[in-house]
């Protein structure tokens, strides 16, 4: 890299650890950091005080977890909700699904924006576009007043039938930006049908806006104090977008880091010449799992934190399964692991600091993670401290398990429901997993990965070089994306390809236009795809555009759910343009950095399946490209360490990817 150039760093933001890569000229680094979640700027502003030389400009690529960690704990800004007159309480209402059918206690989580927060415009839109009643202008400034009386910190504005003309909302919009404060408009959020969803990601994106707004500021301040540095955010669609994009559209960034994990597990895999994977990213709160059948798939009917958020964003299911998730007895004795996670602070116990047992506490009793190879052997775990507080937890809770017993349990429940996981990304979508590859990654992936392969007979584990940081990789290796879209509600038995290429043309505009705006160089490459069903459904089907878009409707209906009807109207939904310009940085022109010299060979006792078995402890710089090895085996490296039981081989290909197999 010459010297004039910015620095490009990747940072995946974790609520345990925080991870940086970058390219020294073409050798791949990595860093980790234990995370700040107080502030998360905090640690990203040490990273990049670490990695960058002084007066070096920067520019940083962040995968972050604020939107999402804001939707989980209900931090967001106070918020109003604007929305046609009689329709106030529709983000209230949804879809009345009841998470809990049979439980009569059972609270539905309230509302983003509270009751005396909800207002209602005399206005109306046909469901064709034709505006009915248009707003009083007398009555849009008392509505102003009246909402600027309330105090919120953010307005969410979706009126009914807006993304079919947007006439109306535009003056009411209008109307409200004199309060100066941010409005959340939908036609220009999320222009589709469905009023309740659409809301539903309005209000989110609005609930989201100043507290990201904050961040992000907070971020380049601390990171521009002593070094010139640009951002750019990681999308949940799996694409890069400008900081001042992320601010006003937050809500497109609330699987920021996931995303950028299944990027980086689908390019690793593709060396490796294996198109078809199962992602596994067990971090130390959560593990996401997705299926990418060739390329990674996108979905448009998403829910972070039982909230709809009708936003693209990659196929991704996520459970509070992680190395830092905490283990409990129920109130009926039996053994439960997460969703509560120790994070970073105070973490596991086996860290220094924590008193509740954990999944990586586990795993230092059974010997499957060795207490000085933790972080390349920088970080000395604590495996004595851990046996002592575990012990007395086990007498506490009036448990007569032994320790082993009680480890081996957490890690069986964990894997439990890492399973389940990765079934409802499979499974119950019509995949067999036995014709996938388990890529496994994040801080404790592959210690878990090759149990859940053997349970749901996959034929391969892969591990790529730097586990613990793929998710910083995807994201350094990801694109420019931008997504629009239009519902256009077509009854068809054959293709309107000229009315359909004009709505795209105009769409392409619009991204093109965004792209110049946020002055992104390189050529712009254009993907086309539509929502179909039958008519009648309520459900759609995404597919590719193109001319035997109708036909290939059919197959895809018949190969999902069993059945098409040839000679049923269908109904063309939704059009979908994504504009991507490519990444500057090619994984296949990177050079993995050399192993770390504090890592040595040697052996330790480890609980297999009830057996203490000698383990060989091996430092993956030290495997052989193309020699086979038998297990067990404990391969440690600077972000991960891999268990291999026994029963299985693995070796290391060409493409530096670790590969494990039932022997």
């Amino acid at each position: 890299m010459a010297s004039h150039q910015p620095l490009r760093i990747a940072i995946d933001s974790g609520g345990t650890f925080t991870d940086c890569v970058w390219l020294d000229r073409s050798v791949l680094r990595v860093l980790k950091l234990f995370s700040t979640p107080s502030d998360p700027s905090q640690a990203i502003a040490e990273a990049v005080g670490k990695i960058a030389p002084a007066g070096k400009e920067v520019v940083i690529l962040h995968g972050t977890t604020v939107g999402t960690n804001t939707l989980l704990q209900r931090k967001g800004a106070r918020v109003a909700f604007v929305t046609t007159a009689g329709f106030e309480d529709s983000v209230e209402i949804g879809r009345q699904h009841r998470l809990k059918l049979y439980d009569f206690f059972f609270e539905k989580d309230p509302s983003l924006a509270p009751p005396e927060l909800r207002f209602g415009v005399e206005e109306r839109t046909s469901a064709e576009g034709k505006v009915l009643r248009y707003p009083d202008s007398e009555a849009l400034s008392s509505l102003a007043w009246q909402i600027k009386a309330q105090k919120p910190e953010a307005i969410a504005l979706s009126l009914l039938f807006s993304f079919a003309n947007p006439e109306n909302e535009r003056a009411v919009a209008l109307a409200l930006s004199e309060l100066h404060v941010p409005v959340s408009v939908s036609h220009q959020i999320l222009p589709e049908f469905r009023e309740y969803e659409r809301a539903s990601t309005v209000l989110v994106n609005a609930y989201l806006q100043p507290v990201m707004q904050k961040y992000l500021h907070r971020l380049q301040e601390r990171t521009g104090e002593k070094k010139k540095s640009l951002i750019f955010v990681m999308q949940s669609s799996g694409g890069i977008t400008a900081l001042a994009t992320a601010a006003e559209q937050p809500v497109r960034t609330v699987l920021s880091g996931p995303a950028g994990g299944v990027v980086g597990a689908s390019a690793v895999a593709r060396r490796s010449g294996v198109e078809r994977i199962i992602t596994f990213d067990m971090g130390g709160t959560s593990t996401d799992v997705a299926l990418v059948d060739g390329n990674p798939s996108a979905t448009n009917e998403a829910e972070v934190a039982g909230l709809p958020v009708r936003v693209p964003m990659l196929d991704i299911h996520t459970v509070g399964a992680g190395g830092g998730s905490i283990a409990r007895f129920d109130a009926g004795g039996a053994l439960r692991v997460g969703p509560e996670s120790a994070g970073a602070d105070p973490g596991p116990i086996c860290y220094g600091k924590g008193e509740r047992p954990t999944v990586t506490d586990a795993n230092v009793l059974l010997g499957r993670l060795p207490a000085d190879h933790f972080l390349g052997g920088e970080f000395q775990l604590d495996l004595a401290r851990t046996r002592k507080i575990v012990t007395q937890w086990l007498k506490e809770n009036g448990s007569r398990l032994s320790i082993e017993e009680f480890a081996a349990g957490v890690v069986r429940v964990v894997n439990a429901n890492m399973e389940k996981a990765i079934r409802v990304v499979s499974i119950e979508r019509g995949y067999d997993p036995r014709e996938f590859a388990l890529v496994a990654f994040g801080g404790a992936g592959a210690m878990h990965a090759c149990d859940l392969a053997q349970a749901l007979r996959m034929p391969r584990v892969i591990v790529p070089a730097y586990p613990g940081a793929l998710s910083a990789l995807g994201i350094l290796i990801s694109d420019v994306v931008k997504d629009h879209s239009r519902t256009v509600l077509l009854r068809v038995k054959a293709l309107p390809r000229k009315h359909l290429e004009g709505i795209y043309s105009e769409l392409q505009r619009t991204i093109a236009i965004e792209l110049q705006k946020e002055d992104w160089k390189g050529r712009v490459v254009f993907e086309r795809s539509c929502d179909l069903r039958y008519r009648g459904q309520g459900y759609e089907l995404n597919l590719p555009f193109g001319n035997d878009l109708l036909a290939r409707f059919h197959a895809e209906h018949e190969r999902r759910y069993g059945y098409s009807s040839r000679d049923r109207e269908i109904e063309i939904v939704t059009l979908r343009l994504r504009g991507r310009v490519a990444s500057p940085e090619k994984l296949s022109e990177m050079e993995i950095e050399g192993p770390s010299g504090k890592l040595k060979t040697g052996s330790t006792k480890v609980l297999f399946g009830g057996k203490t078995l000698k383990t060989q402890i091996l430092p993956r710089g030290d495997l052989r490209p193309g020699r086979v090895y038998r297990g067990p085996a404990i391969i440690t490296e600077y972000s991960a360490t891999t268990v291999v039981p026994p029963g299985f081989l693995y070796q290391a290909d060409k493409a530096q990817n670790l590969l494990v197999g039932i022997g």
